[in-house]
């Protein structure tokens, strides 16, 4: 392995599968060691479908031991390690690169301990997001964070793109009810941040610094979640609005009256039509539609629902649709959960963007996303977390016509730039992978990422574990013309070049 200065990024050099492969097997079945290509076929992407690459080799181990010595022998053979959970990831988290080993985390499905006394739980890094509400039912307990995937996706890979949902507006996103973490560092060590027997630790908060590190810092293979009561009552109201301004006014008005709702999230009419058509979930048809949850005692829901029906009427909103029973809240709440893959029945792919703006400026970029529509000939259809200003637009387009990829890449890196612009950022929750790894440039400055890099260094002193993504070379920023070059030098020359 080198240090490459023309790319800025350590060049792995080739090994020899057979090799690999019988070192291997004195510490892992034959069964958990994948390397033919049939075998190796379903982990070539994540839900970022349109980057594809074949690893070279899979390993599935099934004790903390067996990972631990996966990770000790990449480290001293500076083999590039990459850890995937369900792989239902919209960034390219893990996708493969060259001379990679491709490490699931699959096996790692159980829930170890759940105490509804000190409401927690702690589990493996392969129980799906889902499977922790359900075993806390009975207690009259959940965990909060709820992304659309979540009868998919992995809490494992939650806390590494530090995921969101419709409910983190007021309960906030994983980093918020992680309570701690047991990571395997780059050299093959346990480490235990955080834990459930107190809420704060002294010294560096290195407990929120592993939410949304995409797998570059460490192999998550313990989680303590925290656990919340079960709402007494909850109650969704739908409002159905004729402008995208008024809809986005609405969520400025509802936020600014001091009502923190459960879930405020916005579709417009491509994206209500479609989840329509697909759920049946009783929603009108309009030019954008707002759905807000309430939840806690009836009392106060009777009294911040008349509050909201008004504030939603003096925006504009017609056709207002209340939740009768915990049936019909499901349902409407299904129809946005639904979006994803309703969006998907219309259109041969979709390019699924992600990014944050401040409330205000939600009018704004909506007016200018369907500008972009407009400029490029391409349909787009905004789902998005209204609440908490998390965009999620999804641009249609026919990969079997040329071009049409790169135009949606094109139109989706408009938007993220647009969204700094506006004072946001490229990700609220999909972390930036590959997908936005060129747009970090627009984002961030040399100090930063020179910092970030730093940062990697220092916890992944080879550089194996998931090379590549989410933090850009200097060298890439200045090949985009986003950073300066003084006579072929990157600023601040003195710090090393990661």
């Amino acid at each position: 392995m080198a240090f490459d200065p023309s790319t800025g990024q350590f060049e792995f050099q080739n090994w020899d599968l057979e090799k690999v492969l019988s070192d291997l097997k004195t510490e892992l079945p034959a069964e958990a060691l994948l390397h033919k290509t049939a075998q190796l076929a379903p982990y070539e992407c994540d839900g970022l479908s349109a980057y594809r690459k074949i690893p070279k080799m899979v390993v599935l181990p099934e004790t903390l031991e067996q990972t631990q010595f996966i990770v000790r022998y990449c480290h001293h053979r500076q083999i590039p390690l990459i850890a995937r959970g369900a792989g239902t990831g919209l960034s390219g988290g893990v996708l493969p690169i060259e001379q990679a080993i491709v490490l699931s985390l699959a096996k790692f499905n159980h829930i170890k301990k759940l105490d509804p006394l000190q409401r927690l739980a702690v589990v493996e890094p392969g129980v799906r997001n889902l499977a922790i509400s359900e075993a806390a039912d009975p207690y009259g307990l959940y965990y909060a964070p709820d992304p659309s995937s979540q009868i998919a996706c992995t809490i494992g890979g939650n806390v590494a793109e530090n995921s969101g949902g419709v409910h983190c507006l007021k309960y906030g996103l994983t980093v918020n009810n992680i309570l701690g973490l047991k990571i395997i560092d780059s050299e093959g060590d346990l480490i235990t941040l955080g834990g459930g027997e107190c809420l704060d630790s002294p010294g560096y908060d290195l407990l929120a610094l592993m939410n949304g590190s995409e797998g570059l810092l460490g192999i998550i293979m313990e989680i303590t979640v925290r656990l919340i009561p079960k709402p007494e009552s909850a109650q969704v109201i739908l409002a159905a609005f004729d402008k995208m301004s008024d809809a986005g006014r609405a969520v400025k008005e509802i936020i600014s009256s001091g009502i923190i709702p459960a879930g405020l999230e916005m579709m417009d009419k491509l994206a209500i039509q479609a989840a329509e058509d697909f759920v049946h979930a009783d929603y009108p048809i309009a030019e954008a539609l707002l759905i807000c949850e309430l939840d806690g005692t009836q009392v106060e829901i009777d009294q911040q629902m008349s509050q909201i029906e008004s504030l939603l009427k003096n925006c504009n909103a017609h056709d207002l649709r209340l939740s009768e029973n915990e049936a019909q809240r499901a349902l409407f709440w299904a129809g946005r959960k639904a979006a994803f893959p309703a969006v998907g029945r219309i259109s041969p792919d979709y390019y699924c963007m992600d990014g944050t703006i401040p409330r205000k400026e939600l009018p704004d970029v909506l007016d200018k996303i369907a500008e972009f529509s407009r400029q490029y000939g391409l349909r787009c259809a905004n789902v998005f977390h209204a609440g908490d200003g998390n965009l999620h637009p999804l641009i249609l387009y026919d990969a079997n016509q040329e071009g049409e990829l790169e135009k949606a890449e094109q139109f989706g890196a408009d938007i993220l730039k647009l969204c700094v612009d506006k004072g946001g950022t490229i990700t609220g929750e999909h972390g930036v992978g590959v997908e936005k790894i060129d747009t970090m440039c627009h984002q961030f400055h040399s100090p930063e990422l020179v910092q970030f890099h730093t940062l990697k260094a220092q916890l992944d002193t080879n550089g194996i574990l998931n090379p590549g993504k989410a933090i850009p070379s200097l060298h890439r920023c200045a090949e985009l013309g986003a950073m300066h070059v003084h006579n072929g030098e990157l600023p601040h020359p003195e710090i090393p070049r990661f």
